[in-house]
């Protein structure tokens, strides 16, 4: 029995092994087909789940791109209502945004051929939008609210925003179907999985092993999808933390930039204070030297105290239209239309660019329009040259040459009055001069400038049936033209400020009444051609022999041709050289020459000058003054040396 149950459990003992061994692989066959099955139903969940991330990423774009744009409308609308430039840029930079978010759907659409039809549907009917809207916002700008409100009120039913509307919701529509038609199959994906395991799990005992790991896989995927919840929320609650942070900081920057707008505003009013400053002194010092020279003269020779009489009422005249062409220039609203000639605008502009733009910048006017007119309010036409010089002022850093022009054009067939600010500051390439009309629109720093300037001139050139053009080479400087409509008729008789006194020759000074033949040998350095003949005849009168230097880079010529210096009396801020540069530059010819400075500024325009401690004079002064000042500041005579 023994042997027979040897010779029976041979062959049963081989078949359950076999059986075994295949039951085994079974299983483990079993096991891997349900790991395959188990993991490619992962991967199908995590495609379903990013093509579901990527189709509210969508439709969350398109809601906010409608939102920006409909809150840049209401901006516009605002705007165009109230005249507020606050409400433009809020207005122009939601625009932008609605540029940058069309952007973003243009990259996350980019594999789907109709979204992509759609959304460039949607891009020229927004670029056509915008283009409307462009022109509602200009002729805001241009204070053509009527205009405005009815391109406003057209625009509102404009075929353009249907489009828009259209397409995003054609967009929407297209991604929501996509977005069922990706959640059905991956739900098929599930399904299908679902039956693959069940079938398996049939085999036997060691699918119950794959059913436990299949439920371990299941609870891990809601494990890791109640994880990933729990982070949406938490992304969510962020981003509106987010969002709330930056309104914050938004309107903080809207508060920073109006102070920043007032400070620039004050340092302008500032820089023309201080010009007019130093004007008045000059005048004032040519009043009063006018009138104490006459007082010195009225009994010794009443001609001579006549002549400076006069020349002291000349000076209290320029005072007086300086000050009304200021109270005209300040005004904040001009609309009185008359015919303008370029020659009397340029001679009443010439005092006030001048001291607006400073000493380190030298301005020239050329009239070449024989005569041609224009029709314009001249406080208005006054504000759009003094803003092209103060813009061109800042492209040289405060030092230059300015040329302002009058010509004759002819385009067209039509006659216009040309007036050309031209600078020698750094230019603009192409891409910059192509936006410079752009309202808000601004090359300067934050806090330098508005982007209004520009925009102003252009309104006012267009508002008179003219144009503005633009002309610049980086490096070489920028010619602003505007073109001006010309009108036939003859300008009436303007009142100009009266011209200063010419000049009095030395020679006639040097006869005058207290001559004194040891006074000193003074060379006498100053710009303005009202204050060098009054300083002259004060000197003369106290027994000096001065000599007038117009131009502080003839100084040296002129010092090599006098026989004798006692003293340099020089002006601080001129506009070729400083009087410190100008002392510096004769340091190696005339090293031990005394030097007294002369300045009509109160204080603060010429502190930045290095004066190396020499004295200074403050304008106005009285003889009296400049007589002790003088002794002071020079050598005695007999201590001085021949001129190089």
């Amino acid at each position: 029995m023994t042997d027979e149950d040897a010779e029976r459990g041979g062959p049963t003992s081989t078949w359950g092994t076999i059986a075994l061994w295949v039951m085994g692989l079974l299983g483990v066959a079993v096991l891997a087909a349900l790991l395959l099955t188990l993991r490619e139903a992962n991967h199908r969940r995590d495609d379903a789940l990013a093509a579901q991330r990527h189709s509210y990423d969508v439709m969350i774009l398109v809601r906010t791109l409608q939102g920006t744009i409909a809150r840049s409308e209401a901006s516009l609308g605002r705007y165009v209502i109230s005249g507020d430039q606050q409400l433009g840029r809020l207005y122009f930079e939601d625009w932008r945004r609605a540029d940058e978010t069309i952007d973003r759907l243009e990259k996350l659409t980019r594999d789907n051929m109709v979204q992509a039809r759609h959304l460039a549907e949607v891009r020229d009917a927004f670029r056509e939008r915008g283009d409307e809207l462009a022109l509602t916002a200009l002729n805001t700008n241009y204070r053509k609210n009527n205009q405005a409100l009815a391109r406003f009120y057209h625009s509102s039913k404009a075929d353009s925003l249907t489009r828009i509307n259209a397409g995003l919701d054609s967009l929407v529509a297209q991604e929501r179907v996509l977005l069922e038609a990706r959640t059905s199959h991956a739900q098929a994906s599930v399904r299908r999985s679902s039956i693959i395991a069940k079938v398996l799990a049939a085999f036997g005992l060691l699918l119950v092993v794959g059913v436990i790991w299949l439920g371990w896989a299941v609870v891990s995927a809601l494990s890791e999808h109640a994880v990933a919840r729990a982070e949406a929320d938490l992304q969510r609650d962020r981003a509106e933390e987010l969002a709330s942070a930056v309104a914050q900081a938004t309107e903080e920057l809207r508060v920073q930039e109006a102070r920043l707008r007032q400070i620039q505003k004050m340092e302008a009013v500032g820089q023309l204070t201080g010009g007019i400053a130093h004007d008045f002194n000059n005048m004032l010092a040519v009043v009063l030297g006018g009138i104490e020279l006459a007082q010195r003269a009225v009994t010794i020779d009443p001609t001579t105290a006549a002549r400076h009489l006069a020349s002291a009422h000349d000076g209290a005249q320029r005072a007086a239209a300086l000050t009304q062409q200021l109270l005209a220039f300040a005004r904040e609203t001009a609309i009185n239309p008359e015919t303008i000639a370029a020659a009397p605008l340029f001679e009443g502009l010439a005092d006030l660019i001048g001291r607006t733009l400073g000493d380190g910048v030298t301005v020239r006017f050329g009239d070449e329009s024989d005569g041609w007119c224009t029709r314009a309010d001249r406080v208005q036409l006054e504000n759009s040259l003094v803003n092209l010089a103060v813009n061109a002022r800042d492209a040289m850093e405060g030092r230059g040459t300015l040329t302002v022009r009058a010509l004759r054009r002819t385009v067209a067939g039509a006659d216009y009055v040309a007036l050309a600010v031209s600078d020698t500051g750094c230019g603009m390439t192409p891409e910059l001069v192509e936006r410079v009309f752009e309202p808000f629109f601004t090359t300067k720093p934050i806090g330098k400038g508005t982007g209004l300037g520009l925009s102003q001139v252009f309104s006012f050139a267009r508002g008179l049936g003219g144009d503005v053009s633009v002309d610049s080479v980086v490096g070489l400087g920028t010619t602003v033209t505007l073109l001006l409509p010309r009108e036939r008729a003859l300008p009436a008789a303007a009142v100009l400020p009266p011209r200063a006194a010419p000049a009095v020759p030395v020679a006639a000074v040097a006869a005058g009444p207290g001559r004194d033949a040891t006074g000193l040998h003074i060379l006498v350095v100053e710009d303005d051609p009202r204050v060098l003949p009054a300083t002259m005849e004060a000197l003369s009168e106290l027994g000096h022999h001065p000599r007038a230097c117009d131009d502080p880079t003839r100084a040296a010529a002129l010092l090599a041709a006098m026989e004798r210096v006692d003293l340099i009396l020089s002006d601080v801020l001129m506009p070729t050289l400083t009087g410190p540069e100008m002392v510096a530059k004769l340091a190696a010819t005339h090293p031990r020459v005394p030097v007294l400075f002369v300045t009509g500024f109160a204080g603060g325009a010429d502190e930045a000058v290095d004066l190396a401690g020499r004295p200074v004079l403050r304008k106005p002064f009285t003889l009296a003054a400049l007589e002790r000042a003088v002794a002071q500041a020079a050598v005695r005579p007999g201590e001085t040396r021949a001129a190089a």
